[in-house]
């Protein structure tokens, strides 16, 4: 038996809702198989982020060699890439083995607020790796940074409330760097459709709002259903539709944990013995 497999180059979330312990989750629950390359240790919860600890780039190196010389991964998801060396490191390495199906999602701030991406990276992220990717996934902020990059002149993510305004900028910023750009409206207020601009033009995938406070790894969970699907051999339309299907069903569980930004339930489709809840507990004397 051979399962299709998505290496995830991201972030650890010490709480398990975002980074790669949502990715190791979002694999399993869309039949493939996870590994990663941490790029960073963070110390956070559904509250906030408390300290980041950034692996040496020396170290992510060996952590993708040893994937790519093992188990050559059927599709990539990079996320969470806090620093310049790390990002050149990761866009090298991914070159010398000839990487497929890469997925970025430029995380540039939590969900809880807490920037994760410093200042002078956001440029690095989208020269040395999207041109590289198959898609990028940005969230409505993390158009409005990558929109200026790309040339765009917005004055702040409130910009793109209208769609074409979003279908403009992700134009600019595929047309700028080579790849196709998944506009995510998850936080537009109207509602939750996303949007694809490719060579091929602009795809719109109409979403369900779920109206809920417990968002945390969003971005992560989608992204990494995507590069799922992609290994799977699905094209980038179906993959990026089953993915926010998914998400949307992840979403409306209605999973509740944590004081701030719960998590996401990204098992709730998977039913079986083992994945029962617990017996009520009896005591025996």
């Amino acid at each position: 038996m051979r399962l299709p497999s998505v290496l995830s180059i991201a972030g650890s979330d010490s709480s398990g809702g975002a980074g790669i312990q949502a990715d190791i989750k979002t694999a399993l629950a869309n039949g493939v198989y996870a590994m990663t390359a941490v790029t960073a240790l963070t110390a956070q919860n559904t509250t906030g982020v408390r300290a980041v600890h950034e692996a040496p780039p020396e170290f992510l190196a060996a952590e993708i060699d040893a994937v790519f010389d093992d188990i050559p991964p059927d599709a990539v998801k990079i996320g969470m890439v806090a620093s310049v060396p790390l990002i050149r490191t990761i866009a090298e390495r991914l070159s010398a083995h000839g990487a497929k199906h890469i997925v970025v999602d430029p995380v540039i701030v939590a969900t809880s607020g807490s920037r994760l991406l410093a200042e002078d990276a956001a440029d690095a992220l989208a020269s040395e790796l999207f041109p590289m990717a198959e898609i990028v996934t940005p969230n409505l902020p993390e158009l409005f940074v990558l929109d200026r990059l790309a040339g765009g002149n917005p004055k702040d993510a409130e910009d793109y409330v209208s769609m074409d305004a979003r279908i403009e900028a992700a134009k600019r910023i595929s047309s700028r760097f080579g790849c196709p750009v998944l506009a995510k409206g998850g936080h537009a207020a109207e509602n939750a459709d996303d949007l694809l601009v490719t060579q091929r033009g602009v795809e719109v995938f109409p979403g369900e709002r779920v109206v809920t406070s417990n968002t945390h790894g969003t971005g992560c969970t989608l992204s990494t259903a995507v590069a799922s699907n992609l290994a799977k051999g699905m094209t980038l339309s179906d993959a990026v539709r089953r993915a926010k299907t998914y998400v949307t069903g992840a979403l409306s569980a209605g999973l509740d944990l944590g004081q701030g930004s719960g998590p996401l339930h990204h098992g709730f489709a998977l039913e079986s013995e083992f994945s029962a809840p617990a017996l009520e507990r009896t005591d025996h004397a």
